[in-house]
């Protein structure tokens, strides 16, 4: 019995170091109210890859088609149980938040472009996503940011077109309000660049 004890704590703690061995660290955080959150400083961002290519309807679309936005950029799968829940969250963000400067750019990893457009239709998503079954749009990102190979994950870029935030996990309106109103604020308070 005291065997399969100790057998059981040092499982244990190699899982514990194994799982703090694989996370990257942030780039800077400074979010205090959620763990699964990185926000960056202003001098420190980073300019966002140009996620680009085709949409599950067939159209083109680049993220800097959005430039002077806030885009939410949120990778998902129709597969993955923590999309299906977060989808009305996404929604809500686009349809709460679109009027004032927000844009939402899914990122869907389906296999087959025909699972994307179900999960779209089926969650009533109003915003377009690339279809992108190689996960390669995620590569673009800066090293350590997200783990591309875990859905769901969102990136929020600045007007600027600078990487502000990123969550691993699913996301809430509620949580995203946070990283988005000062974005939005601070926007409007800086001038207008040609």
């Amino acid at each position: 019995m005291p065997r399969r004890t100790h057998a059981a704590v040092a499982v244990v703690v190699l899982c514990v170091i194994l799982a703090g061995c694989s996370r990257s660290a942030p780039i800077s955080d400074t979010t205090s109210f959620d763990p699964l959150t990185q926000t960056l400083k202003e001098g420190e961002r980073p300019l966002a890859p140009d996620f680009s290519g085709t949409t599950l309807e067939g159209h083109t679309t680049h993220l800097t088609d959005y430039r002077g936005k806030v885009v939410v950029v949120n990778a998902w799968a129709s597969w993955c149980g923590p999309c299906r829940i977060e989808a009305p969250e996404l929604r809500k963000i686009q349809q709460t938040w679109g009027s004032r400067g927000v844009q939402v750019l899914g990122l869907d990893n389906d296999t087959s472009r025909a699972a994307g457009l179900a999960f779209q239709k089926d969650h009533h998503l109003g915003y377009p996503s690339l279809h992108d079954p190689s996960g390669r749009q995620a590569l673009k990102l800066p090293h350590g940011l997200v783990n591309p190979q875990s859905l769901p994950f969102t990136i929020v870029i600045d007007p600027a077109g600078k990487i502000a935030a990123a969550r691993m996990g699913a996301v809430t309106e509620a949580a995203m309000k946070k990283i988005i109103t000062p974005l939005l604020r601070a926007a409007r308070k800086s001038p207008s660049k040609p």
